[in-house]
């Protein structure tokens, strides 16, 4: 297993720079989740002209909806959710200063393109583990749209939560380098059998 890098948010040029796909990465610090309705709120808000609830230079967003914590948790299971989902929002919310995502699946085109230009980095969390990630999660609170339950905004602070990174600032992609190493290898095709006990 590839070794992990520890990163210490928020997230420096520098550090982006040391970035690259494949990167196993530990994030240590504050992270803050956001899915659909944040988003969208976020982006009308800052095309009106209107003042943020937080700060988002620098910051790294994790696409999660956690589900309600059981007595003595900080939060719930908190596995990531399909990140294609963001995609409307992702390259107005890289220019209002997002530098990392975390979330699950790949990243269309213009997201791609929009990560290179703003020299930010995507990485995904295993899905499914939602409730192995929570363990890395060491406090969770509701920092904005709190009417949004599930999908408001939380501000975590996080010790050591693992990721890879998939697109880096310099226009790699973990997901294509794969299908294209698949592609243009020599190993035999699997051909599975049509019977059998």
């Amino acid at each position: 297993m590839a070794e992990s890098k520890p990163i210490t948010l928020p997230l420096t040029h520098e550090v982006i720079d040391d970035l690259r796909i494949g990167d196993h990465v530990e994030f240590s610090g504050v992270i803050y989740t956001a899915r659909d309705a944040a988003h969208r709120r976020i982006v009308a808000m800052a095309d009106a002209g209107e003042e943020l609830p937080l700060d988002l230079r620098g910051q790294v967003l994790y696409y999660v909806g956690p589900t309600p914590p059981r007595p003595g948790q900080v939060i719930g299971s908190a596995g990531p959710t399909t990140s294609m989902r963001l995609d409307p929002y992702t390259p107005r919310m890289l220019e209002l200063g997002v530098k990392g995502m975390i979330g699950k699946g790949g990243r269309g085109p213009a997201v791609r393109a929009a990560i290179k230009a703003s020299h930010a980095v995507y990485c995904i969390a295993v899905g499914g583990t939602g409730a192995l990630l929570n363990r890395h999660i060491r406090s969770a609170e509701v920092v904005a749209f709190e009417e949004l339950g599930a999908e408001a905004i939380r501000r975590l602070e996080v010790e050591r939560f693992p990721a890879i990174v998939v697109n880096d600032a310099f226009g790699g992609d973990l997901l294509e380098a794969g299908r294209q190493e698949y592609r243009t290898s020599d190993r035999p095709i699997p051909v599975t059998g049509g019977g059998g006990a």
